[in-house]
């Protein structure tokens, strides 16, 4: 067993199983550099096959009904903190990881790995704190709630920040008792495998946590397999729908879906406009608006939206202007898309569109090398245009102006979808009235793509089932059991 990080040089085998590498038995991966698309060097890793899911399953099993269900919460909690602290040990290597296949830029993911560490660390504060109920006996019984652990889980992670949700959904089934299956997206494991030395440094039994590579095949056979009890999935509702699916056809197990969206940002005359325009932009263009929660619909107050589009335009030309950036040069900002594929399903967003309408900015072809694509905005799309109705997952905004806060409102809602939403507003009556009225899991208020250990994630309508993180991810990894104990004498 490996006791420190793999280097830049070399690469882990593809799964690591009862804390051991071993290589998958299926066809391997290869990866592409988005900023170049040429191959990234490093060993092929194999896919996990059904063999391979069987053994993770049963390594899983032996942890949670062995060495792991002795452990206090509080040498739960322990174990979480370690982790945690060899996370902020090795972010540097951890982000690396995760930058080098995806393009994600490596200031972005490093932003995010003091993020993943809190979420440890905020979970391993429940681990001895998470407490059932007490009932009196006025009629004749005494009621004890427990919380149990579910069992055997599995997380199947997106590609556009794999690392934070690895922390979103091994935590809280990690500080409950459960056991877990990680498999990140076969885009870009690097930084999940990696992952998988620290958790063996960190001291967790063999079985707790394990990591397995593969595609769409592989998360079929977790979300099916008749011996895991609950499934935790990111990423497009298309997944999510068949995930469901194949969780309910199988075992009937447990299952949290984080899913797409088509957020609203809602920006109403008094706004701050210098705070308002970072907010918009970061909005679609953090991540290269590879976000769920990105909000590619903006709608502005008429009063003000020449000024503020006029701003915004500008705001996404120097984006433009700056595109190309090696990704792991910690001053580049904003990177290109995962890989081709999402390159052409963007790009054909975009040509769609312009067939009605001109770009206000953007819309041309990126004449470099890799898959960057220059952040796009159409004003005043068709109400039925597929730009305008669908995720995209890339840099491409639609603006629409509005008189009303009623009207502001119901064209906020006028989505399938129901993930995030933002509202931009210095009147704060204002600000928590329309937050209410949109049909979104988190609204931001002055601000967008917010998120924290502490509160809830989730969306409303297509964008999901269930919550990560807060106390409530804590009761999709436990099944409440009633207890019921006679106060009565014996007849």
């Amino acid at each position: 067993m490996v006791s420190k990080l793999f280097t830049v040089d070399d690469c882990p085998s593809g799964l690591f199983l009862n804390n051991e590498w071993i290589p998958g038995e299926g066809e391997p991966l290869r990866f592409t550099n988005s900023a170049d698309g040429e191959l990234v060097d490093i060993p092929p890793l194999h896919t996990a096959t059904a063999s391979d899911i069987d053994k993770a399953v049963s390594y899983a099993q032996a942890a949670f009904t062995g060495e792991w269900s002795t452990f206090s919460g509080e040498k739960r909690g322990l174990l979480l903190h370690k982790l945690a602290d060899l996370i902020i040990e090795h972010a540097e290597e951890l982000a690396y990881f995760e930058s080098r296949c995806s393009g994600i830029p490596i200031s972005f993911v490093r932003r995010g790995i003091p993020s993943m560490a809190s979420v440890f660390r905020y979970y391993a504060g429940w681990a001895d704190k998470y407490k059932g109920d007490y009932f009196p006996p006025t009629d004749g019984f005494y009621k004890i709630v427990e919380h149990e652990p579910i069992g055997v889980c599995a997380g199947i992670t997106a590609w556009n920040a794999s690392l934070l949700f690895l922390a979103w959904k091994s935590a809280p089934a990690l500080a409950t008792g459960n056991t877990i299956i990680i498999k990140p997206s076969e885009k870009s494991p690097l930084g999940t495998l990696a992952v998988g030395y620290l958790v063996s440094k960190a001291g967790f039994p063999p079985g707790v946590l394990q990591v397995v590579i593969g595609e769409g095949l592989t998360g079929h056979l977790l979300s099916s397999h008749m011996k895991i009890n609950k499934v935790s999935f990111t990423g497009s509702t298309t997944t999510g729908r068949k995930i469901q699916d194949a969780a309910t056809k199988s075992n009937l197990k447990r299952v949290t879906l984080e899913l797409g969206g088509k957020s609203p940002a809602v920006v109403f005359d008094d706004a701050d406009m210098q705070k308002t325009l970072f907010w918009c932009s970061f909005g679609i263009t953090g991540n290269t608006g590879q976000v769920c929660a990105a909000t590619s619909r903006l709608f502005v107050q008429e009063t003000i939206a020449e000024q503020f589009v006029n701003s915004l335009k500008e705001s996404f030309q120097a984006i433009a202007e700056g595109m190309g950036g090696d990704p792991l040069n910690p001053a580049t900002t904003y990177g290109p898309v995962i890989d081709k594929l999402q390159y052409d399903r963007v790009s054909e967003f975009i040509q769609t569109a312009k067939h009605d309408l001109a770009p206000a900015v953007g819309g041309e072809v990126y004449r470099g090398k890799g898959y960057y694509i220059p952040p796009t905005i159409f004003l005043n799309p068709p109400e039925d245009a597929k730009v305008y109705r669908e995720e995209v997952f890339g840099p491409v905004l639609c603006i629409k102006t509005f008189k009303t806060e009623a009207e502001a409102i119901q064209l906020a809602n006028d989505t399938d979808y129901g993930l995030a939403g933002s509202v931009y507003t210095q009147d704060l009556k204002r600000a928590l009235r329309v937050s209410r009225a949109i049909r979104g899991g988190t609204i931001g208020v002055n601000c967008a793509s917010v998120v924290g250990p502490q509160v809830p994630m989730g969306g409303f309508k297509l964008s999901g089932v269930g919550r990560e993180m807060g106390e409530y991810a804590l009761r999709h990894y436990t099944e409440p059991k009633s207890i019921w104990i006679s106060n009565y004498s014996a007849a």
